[in-house]
């Protein structure tokens, strides 16, 4: 019998995100990038997969860490954050990594501005979870592993 094939996630946080917890707390809350990233370790380990974790405020370095995900990573949680509303480098990247993709949100982007109603992501995505602050994650975490264990 062959052995199971480890699940590698690649979660990919964009910009700004490093300023959670101090930013626009009455959109984003209190919570930090750090605990996002350990909570979202722990929910890791309880779905026996490894995760890896990025952050940029950088649409290239962004861009480079995608195209790295390709036949290493299983699939990529991504808050593509400001970049979601105009990066189509982001979008073709996500398309040639050929790995399932599922974008999260803190916010409910359909809520806020009309400019952040449009995703480049979402048609190249799985899924895509927004609104229910850092639980979004965690969702996207659960609905990305369950797409790739069928």
């Amino acid at each position: 019998m062959a052995a199971k094939k480890q699940i590698t996630i690649q979660v990919i946080h964009g910009p700004n995100l490093n300023m959670l917890g101090t930013r626009e707390q009455d959109i984003y809350g209190d919570v930090t990038l750090d605990s996002i990233d350990k909570a979202l370790k722990k929910k890791a380990k309880e779905l026996k997969v490894t995760l890896e974790s990025f952050q940029s405020n950088t649409e290239g370095e962004l861009v480079n860490k995608i195209q790295s995900c390709t036949k290493k990573i299983s699939g990529i949680l991504i808050n593509p954050a400001a970049y979601t509303h105009t990066s189509v480098a982001i979008r073709d990247a996500l398309l040639a990594a050929h790995v399932p993709v599922v974008e999260v949100h803190l916010s409910n982007i359909y809520k806020r501005e009309p400019f952040r109603h449009h995703s480049y992501v979402s048609s190249v995505a799985v899924g895509q979870i927004c609104g229910f602050g850092p639980h979004s994650y965690l969702l996207g975490l659960e609905a990305l592993v369950e797409s790739l264990k069928k």
